[in-house]
């Protein structure tokens, strides 16, 4: 038993997340404060959105054939190339919108191969420290929750005093660390076999065929195309805006971030510790119905500083516990020789509705207002959080083997 790779793993992606955070709100500040445009905002977060969605739907075969290690220390590094080029630019030749826009684009395509295949090693360093896949996913998940509540008050205490843009070099220098980590530590024996030599489109069809015929993976990535769409709204253009209109401080915003952080970390927790025990369509109603239209209501009500952080951190806890329900799923559904390609399917189809809600966030917020489009938001989640109770669908979540049984169950780490 040797749980090095897992904590490698584990670590790599708190370091990761703490700079992606720093991220998401350094740019769209700079953008904001220096344009006052919500729709240029939006324009830009949603270029790296856009990003992400290609490299997940195309870059799945580069994965599966480059191998998972080696992909995620190299797409690490690409990023962190991206993300010093925009202030390097700015610094010295300046840099237009569409540059930005661009290079912020090339970010999340780079983004998105490292992302992947530290999901696909999960498996794999979970088996080698005979750790249960759930709970394994749980630690990785608290890990990110922990770099985002680290990440968010430091920027926002960064950007307030050495401005934005000097914030993106802290990304860098995670991104570093954290494909370091997973370089030295995480042995290639962790990831899956390469997949026999192919042609890319074939690989390619292969990965979207198990996606086709899975009705399972299909509702998840439906229901989680629209709140991963709101949420990226919520973070990339309402919060800045909240914090500049209401708030009028970068610091409660890495605070909210922190709140909300703070509870997930609880919520993974808590359901890495207990959540085998119930069924996962339950876990799952339970968890949106936490951390998603309450949320806006109560962003829409502008409480006092210390109600608003109290009610970020209970809805937190519902967002905490949503990938360690879901990943394990995927991974008793998809066997090992595929799971680069389907893995990154359906992160695309997610990310597919992110720009839109990060567009449909910056136009509401031109059109009607911070608290309007609050509530259009707060409304379309409640909706989304409905989806299990009401499709027949979901009750696979907990099957212990694919609809149709025509695909075997990976063989591995202990699921529950």
């Amino acid at each position: 038993m040797n749980r090095v790779p897992l904590g490698a793993l584990v670590v790599a992606s708190g370091f990761s997340s703490a700079g992606v955070m720093m991220t998401l709100l350094a740019i769209p500040w700079f953008v904001l404060q220096s344009t006052g445009s919500g729709t240029k905002t939006g324009l830009v977060t949603a270029a790296e959105v856009l990003g992400l969605m290609v490299a997940a739907l195309l870059g799945g075969p580069v994965v599966d054939r480059v191998g998972t290690r080696r992909a995620s220390v190299g797409a690490d590094l690409l990023t962190t190339v991206t993300v010093l080029l925009i202030p390097l630019a700015m610094a010295t030749t300046g840099l237009s919108l569409p540059g930005l826009i661009a290079l912020s684009f090339v970010m999340g395509v780079s983004r998105g191969p490292a992302d992947t295949a530290k999901q696909v090693l999960l498996p794999g360093v979970a088996e080698l420290g005979d750790v249960r896949v759930s709970r394994a996913a749980s630690a990785v998940e608290a890990a990110m929750r922990t770099g985002r509540m680290v990440g968010g008050p430091a920027a926002g205490a960064l950007i307030a005093l050495i401005g934005p843009l000097p914030v993106l070099f802290v990304d860098a220098g995670a991104l570093v660390l954290s494909s370091a980590l997973v370089f030295a530590l995480i042995p290639v024996a962790a990831g899956p076999p390469r997949p026999p030599s192919g042609g890319y489109l074939k690989q390619l069809r292969e990965g979207l065929g198990y996606v086709k015929r899975d009705a399972v993976l299909r509702a998840i990535v439906g229901m989680l195309m629209l709140t991963n769409s709101l949420d990226f709204g919520l973070l990339g253009v309402l919060y800045p805006a909240y914090g500049d209109q209401v708030l009028h401080s970068t610091a409660l915003i890495g605070a909210m971030i922190t709140a909300v952080a703070a509870g997930a970390l609880l919520g993974s927790a808590i359901y890495g510790w207990i959540g085998h025990r119930f069924s996962r369509r339950t876990a799952i109603l339970v968890a949106v119905g936490i951390e998603g239209a309450p949320r806006f209501a109560l962003l829409a009500l502008e409480p006092a500083p210390p109600v608003l952080l109290a009610g970020l951190v209970i809805a937190g806890i519902g967002a905490g516990a949503l990938n360690p329900i879901v990943l394990p799923v995927v991974y008793e559904r998809v066997p090992e020789a595929v799971r680069g390609r389907v893995l990154s399917l359906l992160v695309g189809g997610v990310l597919a509705a992110m720009p839109l809600g990060s567009m449909a966030a910056g136009l509401l917020l031109d059109g009607i207002g911070l608290v309007g489009a609050l509530a259009v938001f707060g409304g379309l989640y409640l909706i989304a959080g409905t989806f299990p109770a009401i499709f027949r669908v979901w009750r696979g979540l907990d099957d212990p083997a694919p609809i149709g049984g025509d695909r075997p169950v990976s063989q591995g780490a202990r699921t529950d």
